[in-house]
């Protein structure tokens, strides 16, 4: 998962998009892991936005497109998902799976969140999972989402809460950026995989974009795997703001970090196997 830079948004995004055409193939080969670790939260967004049969729905950051199946498959026949992303190669990923499954009801799109080529009021759901605190300006996102939804429709977004409640996030980044030589971050930067866990304040942004019955729920997700390598494996095959920090480092440097991370990571080993923690945040709300 990328992170970007502290540059102007258009060099952000820009790092983000390539980052993640580089990582598509990687991050489309864990889709069975991802899928066991975000099954329940995702059926809990799509019935927080109340994806019905026959909904027309809009998939923001839909990546390779695990979710925008389900949604699909929700929807129907009869009813239509658009698929959109920032980055072209991981998007390709999602428009193939959806031939294969022979949902034609699926449309996939290019689209930067901030600025959706969508019309106003076209949408009867609207969803985004693990996209939104990598906007820079989420804000834009929700109110570009709000735009797109027609009156009494249901949005829901899916982002991790607030650094204890995550500590193998916390832990990996803190362990880089130590090796890296460079400052702890403020774990609510803008664009960072935890921007989004500050209490209220995503609440708060769906409010300023226009949307009312604006309730947050937390969700429990473990990330089960064999061991914290296993973990660690799908973190260096993935678009990670791990890469991004220790990219500076020689080989030799950079595996001592991975290295490092992966004994202090075996805390969270069990006789079941490894077990990270993680809670997320669905936040569901309407237009009015």
């Amino acid at each position: 998962m990328p992170m970007p830079s502290a540059a102007s948004p258009v060099d952000a995004k820009a790092a983000v998009r390539d980052q993640w055409n580089q990582a598509a193939a990687g991050w489309d080969a864990h889709s069975p892991v991802i899928r066991a670790w975000l099954a329940d939260a995702t059926e809990a967004m799509l019935d927080m936005a109340d994806v019905q049969p026959g909904s027309r729905v809009l998939d923001v950051a839909a990546g390779a497109g695990d979710q925008t199946l389900d949604i699909a498959r929700r929807v129907g026949p009869q009813g239509y998902v658009l698929a959109t992303d920032l980055s072209p190669s991981i998007l390709a990923l999602a428009k193939a799976h959806a031939e294969h499954a022979g949902l034609k009801q699926v449309e996939t799109r290019v689209a930067d969140g901030e600025s959706l080529p969508v019309a106003d009021a076209s949408f009867d759901a609207a969803v985004c999972r693990l996209g939104l605190m990598f906007f820079p300006e989420p804000l834009r996102g929700l109110e570009q989402m709000h735009r797109a939804l027609r009156p009494g429709g249901g949005i829901c977004t899916m982002v991790f809460s607030r650094p204890e409640r995550n500590p193998c996030v916390a832990m990996l980044m803190s362990t880089a950026l130590r090796h890296a030589g460079l400052p702890p971050r403020d774990p609510y930067q803008a664009g960072g995989l935890l921007s989004l866990g500050k209490p209220g304040l995503i609440d708060e942004l769906f409010r300023t974009a226009g949307f009312h019955e604006v309730a947050t729920t937390t969700v429990q997700a473990p990330f089960r795997l064999p061991s914290a390598g296993a973990y660690l494996d799908f973190v260096r095959t993935s678009a990670s703001p791990i890469q991004q920090i220790l990219g500076g480092l020689s080989p030799q440097r950079a595996e001592a970090a991975w290295k490092d991370m992966e004994q202090r990571l075996d805390a969270f080993t069990t006789s079941a196997g490894w077990e990270g923690p993680n809670e997320l945040l669905l936040t569901a709300a309407r237009r009015r």
